[in-house]
């Protein structure tokens, strides 16, 4: 029996030198007393080679009658606890006293303002851990074993993200922003583009209180603007060094048809009975929906044909037969140039001269031929 009164009371002792020990709400996950709560995110990722700002602020919970209260006349000093098993006793990176300094680290913000906010630098991945952040404001201690900060240290960097605001199409304005993560103002990526090359980076603090660096342009779309965009985040890391991520995205820019054009095969003169095919091409987002065909004629252009391709064959009626083809979508239309299907029977044209009958060629040409033999021989 008294073998049994003697467990037990090592039992409780040992529970007390344990909840001593690990500080109140360490253990059954926080459900006991915390005389500490912070403010500050509950995960953060840094680069190797970089820094990163821990926002961070306190709030002292209000004493007992055995223990002190927290007063900010009074000398504060914080402590940053590493840990990777709650099961152990925590140990110590750093105190802002000066009394250690594992880590490179340093609070910026003012303690007795409780505001706790902690740069930390020169990171590697073997800093990466849960930490936990402590109070010295003598006599009152305590640490905030309820609000963890888990920290992953990465190699690579983060990758910008590109977003587009507005509809993408022609003549429509649009605002195209990057934005790359920033866990260190102190030394923030620099961001550049293809969209335009002197945009401007500004840094904005998150309501957390991160950092988000963006360049940001709004620009009135044209078919130019189809296509492929990148953005790239330059991050300096130590030793003059830079780590560089890279985004692309496609802008779908819908617009009317471009570059309408129309040509004819066989090309040159062609003979009365001979098949000729008239080709209409562009370029249009969505693709053209249809093709129209004109002919000139006395009463002004007239509609012959719709679609890509018009074919026919070439008739004695005309020396020269002139075309145009009009491109349309949805977003709009577009005209061709003129061209001329000559007839080989009845004219032949040159750039510049207009047309002649073939027989008064002929005879122009006979004549000519015969005074120069008459000259010749005279």
């Amino acid at each position: 029996m008294n073998f049994l009164a003697a467990l037990s009371v090592n039992v409780v002792t040992v529970n007390m030198l344990l909840s001593v020990f690990f500080l109140p709400g360490v253990l059954a996950d926080c459900d006991k007393i915390s005389y500490l709560d912070i403010t500050a995110p509950k995960q953060m990722e840094a680069l190797s080679g970089s820094c990163l700002q821990i926002p961070c602020s306190f709030t002292p919970k209000p004493s007992t009658p055995s223990t002190s209260s927290f007063d900010s006349t009074r000398e504060t000093f914080g402590v940053w606890i590493k840990t990777s098993d709650i099961s152990k006793y925590s140990h110590v990176v750093f105190n802002s006293s000066g009394k250690v300094s594992k880590n490179p680290m340093k609070i910026t913000g003012n303690l007795n303002e409780t505001n706790c906010t902690t740069l930390f630098s020169n990171l590697s991945t073997n800093h990466s851990d849960k930490y936990f952040f402590r109070i010295e404001n003598w006599p009152f201690r305590a640490t905030a074993f309820c609000d963890p900060l888990q920290i992953t240290v990465k190699d690579s960097p983060w990758k910008p993200r590109i977003e587009i605001s507005g509809d993408l199409k022609e003549k429509k304005s649009v605002t195209i922003t990057c934005s790359a993560f920033t866990p260190c103002p102190h030394s923030p990526p620099q961001l550049t583009w293809t969209l335009q090359q002197d945009s401007h980076n500004n840094m904005e603090e998150n309501t957390d209180g991160t950092f988000t660096t963006k360049i940001q342009e709004t620009v009135t779309l044209s078919d130019s603007h189809d296509g492929d965009i990148s953005c790239s985040a330059r991050y300096p890391v130590i030793e003059g060094d830079f780590k560089t991520a890279e985004t692309e995205v496609t802008l779908n820019v819908s617009y009317a048809p471009k570059d309408t054009s129309a040509s004819i095969s066989p090309s040159g003169l062609v003979s009365a009975g001979s098949s000729v095919n008239l080709t209409c091409s562009s370029r249009a987002k969505p693709p053209v929906s249809s093709f129209t065909w004109f002919k000139n004629s006395t009463d002004g252009p007239m509609k012959v044909a719709e679609g890509e391709i018009y074919s026919f064959k070439m008739t004695n009626e005309t020396d020269t037969e002139s075309y145009y083809c009009v491109a349309a979508n949805i977003f709009g239309n577009l005209t061709s140039s003129w061209i001329h299907v000559n007839n080989a029977d009845i004219s032949l044209i040159f750039p510049g001269t207009g047309s002649f009958p073939i027989w008064l060629l002929l005879i122009t040409g006979s004549t000519v031929i015969i005074l120069l033999l008459v000259v010749y021989i005279w």
